[in-house]
């Protein structure tokens, strides 16, 4: 029987593992890692499937678009389906606002609705004036509490392994199994001698807003992301940075960005920093931040992980 050591316990090491269970029946597959659930980068995660390219040089936009179709194609599977209060998994319609007009981003024909909205629609939504363009879309949003409990069962259930310990060196697993897939992220640099990943630090807060049904994103890095059990209010990136304490100062001024783009967030009540603004990892190609889960390839000498497209839930 082939063995398949997976490090990291994050949403790509999960997914990994629980893929991997998938196609390759009868494998005997094992995920190692020193950081479960609330310690890991994922557990703070926006989750919105907002996918974009312009921080993924060198990589045909037909690869990326067919990377956003399957991951789509699973994630709206669940959210359309009896799984969706399980899985997290949530069909949200809300509003994407902008400073400056782009071209017609990636996942416009993938999402289940994307339109440009006319200049008087902005104004009759009371948005603030310096967003000039606005897109009205309908896309998912991962609750990613529920999304890494329930892959964590999926993996379980079918027969995988769970070992919590911190691998300093890949040597470490020598003779253990047959293959390693490493989904370490920030991990790579120690484990691969990867120079060029670096954290990008994040930090979000979550509020109570029921009465706040639609997402609202800038391209000022402010973000209104409702779930079924709070609001994710967000958020920074910080590169760099690998502080994992969140900042009071930082809270301030998410809060105050987000009232100025949405007043109706105001009477938000209990607002709680998120306790893990994590560092997270970067490679000139992509970011992960307290508040975005990480998308990361590294095709090494002895591991191969799978990249995911910045901004898919």
């Amino acid at each position: 029987m082939v063995n398949i050591i997976v490090i990291g316990a994050g949403v790509v090491g999960l997914s990994t593992a629980v893929n991997l269970q998938r196609v390759l029946p009868g494998v005997k597959v094992k995920v190692v890692a020193d950081r479960f659930y609330d310690e890991t980068t994922s557990i703070g995660a926006g989750g919105i499937f907002l996918p974009t390219t312009t921080n993924i040089p060198g990589i045909p936009s037909d690869t990326l678009k067919r990377w956003c179709e399957t991951s789509w194609s699973a994630y709206s599977k669940m959210a359309t389906s009896d799984l969706a209060n399980t899985t997290g998994h949530i069909v949200s319609h809300g509003y994407l606002f902008k400073k400056t007009k782009t071209k017609t981003p990636l996942y416009a024909s993938i999402v289940f609705s994307y339109r440009e909205m006319l200049p008087d629609e902005l104004i009759r939504l009371g948005v603030n004036s310096s967003f000039i363009f606005g897109y009205e879309i309908t896309t998912i949003i991962t609750n990613m509490r529920k999304y890494l409990s329930w892959l964590m069962k999926q993996f379980t259930d079918n027969g995988g392994m769970v070992e919590k310990r911190k691998i300093g060196s890949l040597s470490e697993l020598y003779g253990h199994c047959d293959v390693v897939v490493n989904c370490s992220g920030l991990g790579s640099q120690q484990l691969c001698g990867d120079k060029l990943i670096y954290p990008v630090r994040g930090q979000v807060i979550r509020v109570d807003a029921p009465w706040v049904k639609d997402w609202i994103y800038t391209d000022t890095m402010t973000h209104i992301l409702p779930s079924d059990d709070y609001t994710l209010l967000g958020g920074v990136k910080d590169r760099e940075n690998s502080s994992m304490m969140p900042d009071q100062s930082i809270k301030q001024g998410i809060l105050d960005r987000c009232h100025e783009v949405w007043p109706a967030i105001k009477t938000t009540t209990n607002p709680l920093l998120y306790k893990s603004a994590r560092s997270a990892d970067n490679r000139r190609l992509g970011r992960s931040e307290a508040n975005e889960k990480p998308y990361q390839t590294r095709k090494g000498n002895y591991t191969t992980t799978k990249r995911n497209v910045e901004g898919c839930a």
